[in-house]
């Protein structure tokens, strides 16, 4: 009997999303985020209006029977509207055990980027949008502008769509 470990076994230990990012483009702009908040991509579904939110909260969508918020990240990040288009998903994500939908122009992949390839964003100015921003990130000649999701949200926003029913 060979005891040998064969590389197709799974090891329970091994965490296989680690360093692993979903990157999409919004203009001509690269942002990253972590891999593990994501729970879906999908196609832009209809969306229903809620009267009285933030602009960036463009109302919810019915997914399987779940009603989920969706922000338009491109308005998040103080950019101008762009209309929709053929390449424009929802990226679902769950964030402190709570699902969002992001709209994006597009999502171009999932890369690696080891820790050694992170370096953390130098504070420029003030704008509200480096708030969202954590660092960058080295992949290969490229630069991906790494978001943390936790923060795309203020406290009272987020107890906010967690008041919307269905949610």
């Amino acid at each position: 009997m060979n005891n040998t470990s064969k590389s197709w076994e799974i090891i329970e230990d091994e965490d296989t999303m680690r360093d692993l990012y979903l990157c999409f483009s919004l203009e001509n702009r690269f942002y990253a985020f972590e891999v593990r908040y994501l729970t879906e991509i999908m196609a832009l579904p209809a969306i229903t209006t809620i009267p009285g939110t933030a602009p960036f909260l463009k109302g919810v969508i019915n997914i399987r029977g779940k009603i989920i918020p969706v922000m338009d990240v491109r308005l998040r990040f103080d950019m101008e509207f762009q209309p929709y288009h053929e390449r424009t998903c929802v990226l679902l994500v769950e964030l402190d055990g709570h699902p969002l939908g992001l709209i994006v122009d597009k999502v171009n992949d999932v890369v690696k980027i080891p820790p050694e390839n992170v370096d953390l964003a130098p504070k420029i100015g003030e704008s509200k949008s480096s708030r969202f921003i954590y660092g960058t990130g080295r992949v290969g000649e490229s630069v991906k502008i790494l978001i943390n999701l936790q923060r795309l949200l203020t406290q009272e926003e987020s107890y906010m769509i967690q008041d919307i029913p269905g949610n």
